[in-house]
């Protein structure tokens, strides 16, 4: 390994069905209220995906747009890594899906599952085989269609989730975002506290798993909001100690996009103000893998960040799982 190789994010791309599904919409289908919804998470309406959407195929759209803004080309990909919990089938996964629809025809493809944090811990990943010098550039895609895993008869996650994709470019070279250093974990001892208990080989699909909604995703609201907000806070933590660095050295937080409450308790952790926050969860819900990549390729779209700034990304999700990374704009 070169001890100057730095992985970088050169391009971003994203994507979101068409089809918006609001409060109000939802108050038709299960007992719930616009003003229930946006008082107890900050959600006021998200993004469903067409009975043809996929997790391939909305992630092979936000790849199209990484690649072109990365100015490369799929037969340069020599990796793709695709975090999804919604894959489109246990086998093949959803990164060969993707590979055969953009071409890239060099490219190694796997997925990784760690739920709403798969996005960090596929990143992780892209910048162990690129500082290894293993790949030159490193495709990472996070894209989940949750609308497929979600119970519209219980209100207490349904109004949660929606649908999208997002997607980097990890290079070895180029002007864009350093991977400073990424900090992750794990408690498998909470893992009943959110997950999809039918489906796997521990509980087959049969009449009874069907009848018993057990292929629908269930989560422990509270206790999940507790252990979100202390593991979030303290990974962001270790990434800012790593680098040497203050809450205040920090331009934009972007935290994984679950709860406003989550968000803002995370915020006062670091005394961050509300204006360096980036939020998307008012109008995207939680996107689970994608939600912070989302987040981070629409904050770049809409704001500049220059040279030496740095931004901080932090994610929770079932497993339990977590993270954290810091991010630093580089020249190329």
């Amino acid at each position: 390994m070169s001890s100057s190789t730095v992985a970088r994010i050169i391009g971003l791309g994203s994507y979101l069905p068409k089809r918006v599904l609001t409060n109000r919409n939802l108050e038709e289908i299960v007992e719930t209220s616009d003003e229930w919804i946006v008082t107890r998470t900050g959600i006021k309406e998200r993004r469903i995906a067409d009975p043809d959407e996929f997790p391939s195929t909305m992630g092979a759209h936000a790849a199209k747009q990484a690649l072109s803004q990365a100015a490369i080309s799929p037969e340069d990909v020599g990796m793709i890594i695709v975090a999804t919990m919604t894959q489109d089938y246990i086998s093949p996964s959803t990164a060969n899906l993707i590979q055969a629809d953009i071409g890239a025809t060099n490219a190694a493809a796997m997925d990784v599952q760690a739920a709403c944090s798969g996005f960090l811990y596929a990143l992780s990943i892209a910048k162990a085989y690129i500082q290894a010098d293993m790949f030159q550039n490193v495709l990472v895609i996070a894209s989940e269609k949750m609308s497929a895993f979600i119970d519209y008869e219980d209100r207490s996650t349904c109004v949660l989730f929606g649908d999208g994709a997002a997607a980097a470019v990890v290079s070895n070279k180029g002007a864009g975002l350093a991977i400073t250093n990424i900090s992750l974990g794990s408690d498998g001892q909470l893992s009943h506290l959110a997950m999809i208990p039918g489906g796997g080989s521990r509980h087959q699909a049969t009449h009874e798993t069907v009848d018993e909604r057990k292929h629908y995703f269930k989560m422990s609201g509270s206790e999940v909001f507790k252990h979100a907000v202390r593991r979030m806070s303290a990974a962001s933590k270790v990434c800012l100690d790593k680098a040497g660095l203050e809450a205040s050295d920090i331009s934009w937080l972007i935290p994984h996009q679950a709860n406003k409450r989550i968000i803002d308790a995370i915020a006062k952790q670091f005394n961050m103000p509300e204006e360096k926050v980036y939020q998307t969860v008012h109008k995207y819900g939680n996107t689970s893998a994608s939600s912070v990549a989302i987040a981070l390729h629409e904050l770049v779209q809409t704001h500049q960040i220059t040279e030496g700034e740095h931004l901080l990304l932090t994610v929770f999700g079932g497993g339990l799982t977590w993270g954290a990374s810091l991010l630093t704009q580089m020249k190329g």
